[in-house]
C-alpha cells in the first residue's frame, strides 16, 4: 500500500478531489492542455491577430513570439532541472504529456508571457483572466506540482516583460 500523499502531492489530490468531478472541469482542462501545448494556441491567436488588425502587427506578432520563447525557456529549464512529473498512485493523470519532465510548466510559461502581452496589445487585464485557469488545468490534470505551475508563471511573466519592453524600445513607445 502506498504512503498518503504528502506536500505538494497532498496539493494535487486535494485540487483533484474537489474539481476533477465537476461537469465540465476535465473537459475544459484538457481543452486548455491541447490550446497551450507547446504554445501552438497563443501563436495561432497572434497569427489571427495580425491578420486582422494589421494596424497592431507587431504587437500581435510579439505575442506570439514571446509566447513561443517562454515555451522554449521553460523546455530549457526542464532539460536542465529535469524534475519528473507526479507519480503518487494517488494522483491520476487526465492527459497525455510530451515528456516526463515537470519542472517548470510549459502551459503556465507560455500563457503567462502571453497573457501580459496580450495585454499591451489590447489595454485588457488579460493576465488575470488567462493565467489562474490555464495554472489550475495542470493541477487538475495531474501533471504539474504546484511550483511547476507558480515558477512556470514567473518565467512567463518575465519573458513577457522583457519581450514587450523590447517591442515597445524598437517601436519608440514608453515602457511603464
Amino acid at each position: 500500500m502506498a504512503d498518503a500523499p504528502r506536500g505538494e502531492d497532498a496539493v494535487l489530490v486535494a485540487v483533484q478531489s474537489a474539481l476533477a468531478g465537476r461537469t465540465g472541469v476535465l473537459a475544459g482542462a484538457r481543452a486548455l492542455s491541447h490550446f497551450g501545448e507547446h504554445s501552438l494556441g497563443w501563436v495561432g491567436l497572434a497569427t489571427v491577430g495580425a491578420l486582422v488588425q494589421p494596424s497592431k502587427r507587431r504587437s500581435w506578432i510579439a505575442v506570439g513570439a514571446g509566447a513561443f520563447l517562454a515555451h522554449a525557456a521553460a523546455v530549457v529549464i526542464k532539460r536542465v532541472v529535469r524534475r519528473e512529473r507526479p507519480h503518487h498512485p494517488d494522483i491520476a493523470v487526465n492527459v497525455g504529456t510530451p515528456s516526463r519532465l515537470s519542472f517548470p510548466s510549459a502551459h503556465a510559461t507560455s500563457t503567462t508571457a502571453a497573457a501580459v502581452l496580450l495585454a499591451q496589445t489590447t489595454g485588457l487585464p488579460l493576465p488575470v483572466v488567462l493565467v489562474p485557469p490555464m495554472a489550475l488545468s495542470r493541477l487538475v490534470l495531474g501533471v504539474h506540482y504546484p511550483t511547476d505551475v507558480l515558477t512556470g508563471v514567473a518565467v512567463g511573466a518575465l519573458v513577457g516583460k522583457a519581450v514587450g519592453t523590447a517591442v515597445n524600445r524598437d517601436s519608440g513607445v514608453e515602457g511603464d
